[in-house]
């Protein structure tokens, strides 16, 4: 990504942007929680991983604590507490709905997270006689969760092209081969960013006898979407990626592929009626939410989305452009780093989210990430973020570097990654660092935890995720 030329000092840049995105545009919860350098001393953590798990906002996590005392079973309760938690889980659905701009007769329907609403969905593709109707086609761009529950079906990829123009054609051309029952498509790149033109897809599957869906797991918390005024099919999106915690998702979408499709948990509330060799299952949502589900997750993630649909849009936008503008000229001003994107005709002022990727020369990823977060204070993501083909696309086989920022972020995180960076090209690293349970960990690290968590390396049981 060639660096533009600019005339404006960056101190020049920061004071001008720092007027409209130098405080959270929203509160979130521990937002000034202090984070222990190795050197010694403590700083406000710099969270620049939004991408991964956004913190809960304020708004949202007071609400937890006015509804927690109510919580209950729910459906079949006829006690007071039940009832009420029941009119919460199932008004999720209506609020949810109302937030992707849904149509009266979509089902919502509660999930763990993105990648268990697309697994939820591919078990309902139609079929004849245990024949799939029709393959699933995707591009080599997609996270995990939008590239693996497919390949148990009969698939296709398609390698996007270096523009999105491009890329539209080679999906058109594939599409134009018949043959093709859902094309399955991210909003945004959880490694770049950059926005897929959603509605012109959708035309694009529509006109060939397809239906669409889109990964909006990235895109839901930085963009306002409308499945019916896009005339998108299935929408996948996550609670925890949109400031609401405990681990709720949802997928929704049109309902006759749902209501004859596998239940995706066999179980109590999925059944009209259940015999001991054989049973009826029911239609709607309660199809594929069998067991207790996560009432808490499905009413913080609602109410996040309220909060969410009533940010003042330009704001919202200029807050995020400003951080991510800065940040990526930044970077592009300080030798040896090397800000990546897919597309060539990417409009980096309306086409892209706040995410940035980056590698900085001479250092593996994950050293740089071990090195801002004990040195700095700074937070952020780093490694293949399960989308193997595209790093390896992209010439970035080992990894490479991600910061993400939204409403709760302000300009001085930015700032804070880009003097780490420009300190660690200046000085190298400050402290020795070793390998650790396949992570970058500082040697001899003194640092504790709170009283309450447990003093084990933070990276243990995660997957290695080395190979090729």
């Amino acid at each position: 990504m060639a660096a533009p030329v600019h005339t404006t000092s960056p101190a020049t840049l920061f004071s001008e942007r720092n007027a409209i995105a130098g405080r959270p545009l929203s509160a979130v919860t521990g937002a000034e929680i202090q984070a222990p350098l190795i050197q010694g001393g403590h700083v406000r953590y710099a969270n620049l991983d939004y991408g991964a798990s956004a913190p809960a906002l304020s708004v949202v996590s007071a609400y937890l604590n006015e509804i927690l005392p109510f919580y209950a079973s729910v459906h079949r309760g006829a006690g007071y507490a039940s009832q009420i938690s029941t009119s919460v889980y199932e008004n999720a659905r209506n609020i949810v709905r109302d937030f992707v701009g849904g149509r009266p007769d979509d089902s919502v329907v509660f999930t763990r997270n993105t990648t268990d609403s697309l697994n939820l969905l591919a078990g309902c593709l139609p079929s004849t006689d245990g024949r799939p109707n029709g393959d699933v086609l995707y591009l080599d761009i997609e996270h995990h969760a939008n590239l693996l529950p497919w390949q148990g079906l009969p698939h296709r990829s398609v390698v996007a092209a270096d523009t999105i123009a491009g890329t539209i054609e080679a999906l058109r051309a594939e599409l134009e081969q018949g043959g093709v029952s859902l094309l399955a498509v991210t909003g945004a790149s959880n490694v770049t960013g950059e926005i897929l033109p959603i509605r012109a897809l959708a035309t694009l599957a529509h006109e060939h006898g397809a239906r669409i869906v889109v990964d909006a797991a990235q895109l839901a918390p930085h963009r306002r979407i409308s499945i019916s005024t896009d005339d998108v099919d299935y929408l996948a999106f996550s609670g925890h990626k949109l400031y609401a915690p405990f681990g709720a998702g949802v997928l929704v979408g049109r309902p006759d592929w749902l209501d004859l499709g596998t239940p995706h948990l066999a179980g109590g509330g999925a059944v009209r009626e259940a015999r001991l060799d054989g049973v009826s299952w029911t239609t709607g949502p309660a199809r594929h939410e069998g067991g207790s589900p996560n009432v808490l997750g499905a009413a913080t993630l609602a109410r996040a989305t309220q909060v969410i649909a009533a940010l003042d849009q330009d704001r919202w936008h200029a807050h995020e452009s400003a951080i991510r503008s800065f940040l990526v000229e930044g970077l592009q001003r300080i030798e040896g780093v090397t800000v990546h994107q897919i597309f060539k005709d990417t409009d980096p002022e309306t086409d892209t989210i706040g995410v940035v990727n980056f590698s900085v020369a001479g250092y593996d990823a994950g050293l740089v990430a071990a090195y801002l977060s004990a040195e700095h204070g700074v937070g952020l993501r780093d490694g293949r973020f399960c989308a193997h083909p595209l790093l390896k696309r992209l010439g970035l086989p080992s990894g490479s570097l991600r910061a993400s920022f939204g409403v709760g972020s302000r300009l001085e995180d930015a700032q804070r990654l880009l003097a780490g960076i420009e300190e660690l090209r200046r000085t190298g690293l400050g402290w020795d660092y070793v390998v650790d349970s396949s992570r970058w960990v500082p040697a001899n690290d003194t640092r504790t935890y709170p009283e309450w968590a447990p003093n084990t390396p933070g990276t243990a049981g995660a997957a290695p995720c080395i190979e090729d």
